[in-house]
């Protein structure tokens, strides 16, 4: 879907109640009250009704979307302007395009679509041949070190990331040539390089029958502990381009969309900013399809707290 396309489907609120609606039927309405799946709808309420215990589903209810007065329409309009733009797109940006009057409401309103993509994607777990490596990017530390980096004050610092590839090894029957497919990526936000940080993103991600390959980091001698085989190699120019080339190539592609779309970012929430970018390069071959995929997992989420 482009956005000519979207403006003829959803060219009002009616069309996107109408549309979300019809996403969470088909993924399915649970009733917080009894765990019924059986529901009635209300047409005049907007509502779906328990046919087991009465109970009251709203639209929003139980999704990322709960709690917010937002128009709906202008939920959909984020959602496409974020799925859209395959580098992302910033919260000024995004104001200026909805027509929003307050910059704040929209950069939380990124932040939840963030975490909807983070959930989809906390369910996977890597498998088979996987590329792992840590990267260094630069975060601000709070609002008011964002206030003195515009200033040309030094309130930042370095954040480091854990960054795991699915890759496979493919030899073609008839040239013998091999290649790689990358088919999954993970990244997550550390807090240090000690090991035992390092273990617990293994132990979490990674499946146990899977073969990983790292550089030589003293960081990485317990990953053999929690995988089928670990490999290691020198970390040097033929390391990068051939046994951790797609997590590399990963890595300096998040640095340039963190450095270019967002220039400095908080380190607080330095994560959604990755789950973004994660959810968008797991689905790249969804094209067209990426916004309504979108609009699903923030419609099947356990839902938003606060």
């Amino acid at each position: 879907m482009n956005i000519i396309n979207f403006a003829l489907d959803f060219p009002n609120e009616e069309s996107c109640r109408f549309d979300f609606k019809a996403v969470r039927e088909k993924q399915g309405v649970v009733c917080k009250k009894c765990q019924s799946k059986t529901h009635w709808w209300l047409k005049n309420k907007w509502q779906w009704k328990c046919s087991n215990c009465s109970f009251r589903t709203t639209l929003r209810s139980g999704t990322f979307m709960q709690n917010s007065n937002l128009p709906l329409r202008k939920w959909y309009l984020a959602m496409a302007f974020m799925s859209f733009s395959k580098k992302g797109v910033s919260a000024t940006e995004l104001q200026k395009q909805i027509g929003h009057k307050h910059y704040v409401t929209v950069w939380s309103l990124m932040h939840r679509i963030r975490a909807a993509m983070g959930e989809r994607d906390a369910g996977y777990t890597l498998v088979d041949m996987i590329e792992f490596d840590e990267a260094d990017v630069v975060t601000a530390t709070s609002k008011r070190a964002k206030s003195n980096l515009k200033k040309g004050r030094g309130s930042q610092r370095t954040s480091n990331i854990a960054v795991a590839a699915e890759s496979i090894p493919l030899e073609d029957i008839k040239t013998g040539q091999i290649s790689n497919l990358c088919r999954h990526f993970k990244m997550q936000k550390l807090e240090s390089h000690r090991s035992d940080e390092i273990d617990d993103f293994i132990e979490e991600n990674v499946d146990s029958s899977s073969v990983v390959t790292t550089d030589k980091s003293t960081s990485y001698t317990n990953i053999e502990g929690y995988v089928e085989e670990h490999i290691t190699v020198k970390s040097d120019k033929v390391a990068t381009q051939k046994s951790l080339k797609w997590v590399h190539i990963a890595i300096s592609n998040v640095k340039r969309n963190l450095l270019g779309i967002y220039h400095r970012i908080d380190d607080k929430y330095l994560q959604n900013y990755l789950d973004e970018f994660c959810y968008k390069l797991n689905r790249h071959y969804f094209g067209d399809k990426l916004f309504d995929r979108l609009v699903i997992a923030v419609a099947a989420s356990k839902g938003y707290d606060s």
